[in-house]
């Protein structure tokens, strides 16, 4: 879809406002405008639900406002080949069936078969039909319950159970190097006198950059484009990949802009929102990777933040992007102009992928490992 935008109209505007207008974020009069109450409101929609806030409605943010019109009980829930029904009713859902002790992975509000299993399970346990789909009498069984799990959060458990038992060692281990834009997205583009840098380009080199590392370390890593992409992948389709790799972690490089230059520094992204649904494990590996990058570089620390797009909410394992400084700056292009300086962002980042298999009581100060040894330990002969 095209996206809608300040002055666009038509019944697509319509729908935009009917829908902000049943969530409370616009009051209801009859115009097909896209006007400045619509932006600001689709913006505070934005907010709310960890979309970039722009306030303009891409297809991301058009199936965002489509999943939160949906209300549990509304229509019946089941799992659907090969479009699986989402909406915020299927989160409501998987909310409650976390809180009881069934394992639906991650609260996404996409109704796949992880979350048709724990339904049947919990159906089986209370003397119904293990379908796997969600009715009124389903429905009925669930509001009658209370909740199981008390002491922490179940996902929470689940996650650092499973990172636990990986254990330290990276050799073995697959990640999916993830470089933002490519093919007819060049992402964003600065001419710096007789040079011009594109997003896509130094996100390439640092890829190949971090593919070398990890791949020295032990590690078996998959990049999701190559240097010349012949078209755009939409990150659905990287995060398919991912998924379909059964990848232990997803790391997507990408570089920011803004109007203006002054803005410069690091910022790193991880699945979540604003009603405390996370990513826990992807979570912690953004604050590593963003605690390794800023220490070992210097940039300004953009700290980490939530948010629910496809690249991160898609993804069935703990998932980063890092957007590594701004091309608009002329402070940051200075330093990704130097193959040195990217040297070090590889580095910061192969140091927060080992952290993160360290148990956190066993965890190490920032900036202490060194990678070398990393490689050291891997090329090293074995005893006897």
């Amino acid at each position: 879809m095209r996206t809608i935008r300040h002055g666009d109209t038509g019944p697509a505007v319509t729908e935009i406002r009917e829908i902000l207008d049943s969530l409370g974020l616009l009051p209801e009069w009859p115009s097909e405008v896209y006007d400045e109450p619509v932006v600001r409101a689709v913006r505070a929609f934005q907010q709310s639900r960890g979309l970039s806030a722009d306030g303009e409605v891409t297809e991301e943010t058009w199936r965002a406002l489509s999943a939160a019109r949906w209300r549990l009980g509304a229509r019946t829930l089941f799992h659907s080949v090969p479009d699986p029904l989402a909406g915020e009713d299927v989160r409501t859902l998987q909310e409650r069936l976390l809180e009881m002790g069934y394992d639906v992975g991650r609260a996404d509000g996409i109704y796949e078969v992880r979350t048709a299993r724990a339904l049947a399970q919990f159906q089986r346990e209370v003397g119904l039909a293990p379908d796997g789909s969600c009715g009124p009498r389903t429905l009925h069984a669930l509001r009658q319950l209370g909740r199981k799990v008390v002491g922490g959060r179940p996902q929470w458990l689940r996650e650092s159970d499973r990172l636990r038992h990986a254990g330290p060692a990276l050799l073995g281990k697959r990640v999916v190097v993830d470089p933002g834009r490519g093919g007819t997205d060049p992402g964003v583009v600065v001419p710096d006198g007789s040079r011009r840098w594109t997003e896509a380009e130094l996100t390439w080199d640092l890829a190949a950059r971090l593919d070398g590392r990890l791949t020295a370390a032990g590690v078996r890593v998959h990049l999701t484009r190559g240097p010349r992409l012949a078209t755009p992948m939409p990150d659905a389709a990287r995060a398919e990949l991912a998924n379909e790799l059964s990848a232990d972690l997803f790391i997507s490089l990408h570089l920011d802009r803004h109007r203006t230059p002054d803005a410069d520094g690091v910022a790193s992204y991880h699945y979540g929102d604003a009603s405390g649904v996370t990513s826990t494990v992807g979570e912690r590996l953004a604050g590593l990777v963003q605690r390794e990058i800023v220490a070992r570089t210097g940039m300004r620390d953009c700290r980490t933040h939530a948010k629910t797009w496809d690249l991160l909410r898609l993804t069935r394992m703990p998932a980063v992007r890092v957007d590594v400084g701004y091309l608009t700056s002329p402070v940051d292009r200075a330093r990704l102009a130097d193959p040195r300086f990217r040297d070090t962002v590889v580095d910061a980042i192969l140091a927060a992928v080992q952290r993160i298999y360290y148990p956190v009581e066993a965890d190490v100060a920032t900036g202490s490992i060194d990678v070398r040894s990393l490689r050291a330990a891997l090329a090293a002969p074995r005893p006897g």
